[in-house]
C-alpha cells in the first residue's frame, strides 16, 4: 500500500479557493497512490477561530466539489482532510472528507474530542458522536482527526470496528510536538495497526505548527517522519502486517475491560 501524507501550511494572505487549487494540484501529483492524506482544517487553518463561520461551508460545497475532482482526475482514495461544515441546523462541525478513486464521497467523520476547554473549537462547534471506519480495498481505514490522538478509548472502538491502519488528520503545535509522535507511536502498538498522521507546517492564526507527519507501523517502528515545513512524505507497507502481528503477539486477545465490544480483533 503506498500512501501519501501531503503536509502543507495555511498562508493567511492566500484566499480561500486559491488553496483549494493549489492542494487539489498536490492530490494530483499523488496519481499512483493508494491513498492520499491531507492535515485537518487546511482550508481556514485549525486555530483560526475567528474564521470559522465565515468559512464554514456545507456538505456539497466548494471543498468536497475540488476534492472530489481532484481525487478523481488522480485516481485515488482521498481523505481530504477536514472542513469546517455547517449543518442544517446552523450547528459548525469539524468534518472529515473521504473520497474513492471515482470522486464519490465514501464517509464523513465529525470529530468527536473538540479541542480548546472552554474556548475556540470547544464551544463553537458541535461534538460528532459516531466513529467512522473505510472499507478501503486494501486495508479497513480508522478515521480521526487531531485532539482525537488523546483519546484510546475511539482508537479501541475502531479496531473493534475492524480498523486496521489508523488516520489521524490534524493541526498539531509545535509546542506539543512530542506528545504527537509518543502519542502517534501509543496508539500503533496499543492497537497493533498502521497509523498514518499527518500534520501542518507553518505557522497559523499566530499558534507554530508541529509538522512532522509521521507513519508507524503496528510494532510501534517509526517508517517514515517529515520534517516541518511544506512536504509530501510518501511511504509504501504491506497491510497484512497486522494480521501478522496480532496473531505473533496475540496480546488483543487478552482484553479484560470492553467485553461488551460487538467483536474482537484476531
Amino acid at each position: 500500500m503506498r500512501a501519501s501524507l501531503i503536509q502543507i501550511a495555511v498562508n493567511p494572505d492566500e484566499s480561500v479557493n486559491s488553496r483549494r487549487e493549489y492542494v487539489g494540484s498536490l492530490v494530483r501529483e499523488e496519481a499512483g497512490a493508494d491513498l492520499v492524506v491531507l492535515p485537518e482544517l487546511w482550508p481556514t487553518g485549525a486555530f483560526a477561530y475567528e474564521l470559522f463561520a465565515q468559512e464554514a461551508e456545507s456538505l456539497e460545497g466548494p471543498t468536497r466539489e475540488a476534492m472530489a475532482k481532484a481525487a478523481r482526475d488522480a485516481g485515488v482514495w482521498l481523505h481530504a482532510g477536514s472542513i469546517v461544515e455547517r449543518a442544517s441546523d446552523g450547528t459548525l462541525y469539524n468534518t472529515a472528507l473521504v473520497f474513492s478513486p471515482d470522486g464519490e464521497l465514501a464517509a464523513t467523520y465529525r470529530k468527536i474530542h473538540r479541542f480548546g476547554f472552554d474556548k475556540g473549537e470547544a464551544v463553537m462547534m458541535g461534538a460528532g458522536t459516531a466513529p467512522v471506519t473505510v472499507a478501503h480495498p486494501a486495508a479497513t481505514l480508522g478515521v480521526t482527526t487531531c485532539y482525537d490522538l488523546r483519546f484510546p478509548e475511539l482508537y479501541r472502538t475502531l479496531v473493534d470496528q475492524g480498523a486496521e491502519t489508523l488516520i489521524v488528520s490534524a493541526g498539531w503545535p509545535e509546542r506539543r510536538r512530542a506528545h504527537w509522535t509518543l502519542l502517534a507511536q501509543a496508539r500503533a502498538v496499543e492497537n497493533q495497526c498502521f497509523v498514518l498522521a499527518v500534520g501542518t507546517a507553518g505557522t497559523h492564526a499566530g499558534v507554530e505548527q508541529a509538522g512532522h507527519s509521521i507513519a508507524v507501523d503496528p510494532w510501534g517502528e517509526v517508517l517514515a517522519e517529515a520534517g516541518a515545513g511544506e512536504e509530501v512524505l510518501r511511504v509504501e507497507f504491506d497491510p497484512a502486517r497486522v494480521a501478522a502481528t496480532r496473531e505473533q503477539f496475540p496480546a488483543l486477545k487478552d482484553r479484560v475491560l470492553g467485553l461488551d465490544a460487538p467483536s474482537r480483533p484476531r
